[in-house]
């Protein structure tokens, strides 16, 4: 096969022979080499989207793997916090019954010592920006008032301890008078016998009523006479420590017994007119020591 080329430069002619197998053979050549050329860059572009899909993946294993542990951590840190906030929330439940108490103890407002609310604050807002507490110093923080509620507790518990037992001892000193109903008949000291006549000295207080009318402890004690006694009738001695006792004579009944444990105000015997009496009344002692002091210095304590 002959291929003639005609240009218009200078008129020239080219003349070339083409074997057409060997010009086959070359054209599938290059057909083949171009193939293989786009086939190798497919390969090459293919194994590096593979390679970089590999290590996208890595990193995302390693990134999922770091969320976990930051999880993990977050978890215990949360656990820690939500451990040492109820030991706080316990410390602050002690602490509201003992100021509940101490509140009680020490007779004072109710309304102005309300445990069961939160305390009223308030002030102007600071113009500086707010800045959250780092994690770290919120613990710090919490060990803070840890410690700051551990040494209140103490205090309040010696406060109220001193409270306790000024309130015991206000209890067992006598006070008060022995009936809710009545008169004084009689004071303590020098008077005549309403019997004789003559001048004799009155240990106690008479207090008048009507037979039948309440005679109450004085203070806190035990009883240590419930019976008979020569001048008295029927009579009711209470020991409150400290070397105090009172008496309650001429009653009509006891209701007592030696040994019975009293509290303030509890009913202890009847009014009557038992023993050396003229009519219904209480005669009422206060014993300093086994020796009679003047009741009426204890009246109105």
């Amino acid at each position: 096969m002959n291929i003639i080329l005609f240009t218009r430069r200078q008129g020239q002619v080219w003349n070339f022979e083409v074997n057409p197998a060997r010009f086959a053979l070359t054209l599938l050549g290059c057909l083949a080499l171009i193939v293989g050329a786009v086939l190798y860059s497919g390969i090459r572009i293919g194994g590096d989207e593979l390679n970089y899909v590999a290590a996208w993946q890595e990193d995302v294993r390693q990134k999922q793997a770091e969320i976990t542990a930051i999880r993990h951590t977050a978890q215990a840190d949360l656990d820690a916090l939500t451990l040492r906030i109820g030991q706080l929330q316990a410390q602050m439940l002690r602490l509201n019954a003992l100021g509940e108490r101490l509140v009680s103890q020490g007779d004072l407002d109710q309304g102005e010592f309300d445990f069961g609310s939160v305390p009223a604050v308030g002030g102007p807002q600071d113009v500086l920006p707010e800045k959250s507490v780092p994690f770290n110093d919120f613990l710090g923080m919490l060990d803070e008032l840890d410690v700051e509620m551990a040494d209140r507790e103490q205090q309040l518990s010696v406060l109220e301890s001193v409270l306790l037992n000024r309130s015991l001892s206000e209890r067992v000193m006598p006070s008060g008078r022995p009936v809710s109903d009545g008169w004084l008949s009689s004071r303590f000291g020098k008077r005549n016998d309403p019997f004789t006549g003559k001048r004799e000295f009155h240990k106690g207080l008479d207090f008048a009523g009507r037979k039948g009318d309440d005679i109450i402890a004085v203070g806190d004690g035990i009883v240590s006479w419930s019976g008979k006694r020569y001048g008295y009738g029927n009579l009711v001695e209470i020991n409150h420590g400290n070397g105090y006792a009172t008496r309650y004579g001429h009653n009509q009944r006891n209701l007592v017994n030696v040994g019975d444990t009293v509290k303030k105000g509890e009913l202890i015997a009847l009014m009557g007119s038992s023993g050396r009496s003229t009519g219904p009344h209480v005669h009422f002692e206060v014993l300093r020591n086994g020796k009679a002091v003047n009741p009426s210095r204890f009246l109105d304590k």
